[in-house]
């Protein structure tokens, strides 16, 4: 199975920092923030990944090569204008191949456990996504799980991690090139009781401002 880490993003709310370096070079722990994945990901099992790219790509290819040194192999999916989530999966699409794939958001740090997301039966479903509980700056949560599936309707609602399995034919409808959002092909999957979802409730953070970041990098430090 192939590996998607998302990497494109301008990065607004880490500014200035990322002015000059794109997001998942910053370092915490040090390291980059998208070698932390790199690593973990080899760690799984996975050997083939895909980086998409826009705001400084250049410099994510000129310090992560072709990912020998990381125990994997890297192919880049170079967008020039960032996509958004869906468009960047869809536009990255060939080479992702025909069957189902996990993609990463570059701006999270976890230990989800990717070997066993990949695991996942994926019958019946287009998607599979690995939710935690609501951080402080995400109170109300994305989705509602009830019983292994996503369901349109509840309260409790937890929130998206930025760590799903896929199927290709979730971005069937979306132009190659184009710009689309992740979340409206969900809503209507979830609709359709095709998408699954597991509760994730070990580590993880999502590093959106610089105060995240040093509050990661602190304790990945001690």
């Amino acid at each position: 199975m192939k590996a998607m880490i998302l990497a494109a993003g301008r990065g607004e709310r880490m500014r200035p920092l990322t002015d000059h370096t794109p997001k998942p070079l910053l370092p915490v722990g040090g390291k980059p923030l998208i070698v932390w994945h790199l690593e973990r990901l080899a760690q799984a099992g996975f050997r083939d990944i895909v980086i998409n790219h826009a705001h400084l790509g250049d410099q994510i290819e000129r310090v992560l090569g072709d990912g020998s040194r990381y125990g994997v192999s890297i192919c880049y999916s170079a967008e020039g204008e960032a996509l958004e989530t869906a468009g960047g999966i869809a536009f990255a699409l060939p080479l992702l191949g025909e069957g189902p794939f996990l993609v990463v958001n570059g701006d999270v740090y976890c230990d989800i456990d990717f070997r066993q997301v990949a695991m996942q039966p994926m019958d019946g479903v287009v998607a599979h996504l690995v939710l935690v509980d609501n951080p402080p700056q995400h109170p109300h949560g994305d989705f509602v799980l009830s019983s292994g599936r996503l369901v349109e309707d509840g309260d409790a609602k937890l929130t998206f991690s930025g760590v799903g399995l896929y199927r290709p034919e979730l971005f069937s409808g979306v132009e190659r090139g184009s710009k689309a959002k992740l979340a409206p092909l969900l809503r209507r999957e979830i609709a359709a009781g095709r998408v699954s979802a597991e509760h994730f409730r070990g580590r993880w953070f999502d590093v959106g401002t610089p105060e995240r970041l040093q509050a990661l990098d602190d304790l990945l430090s001690a």
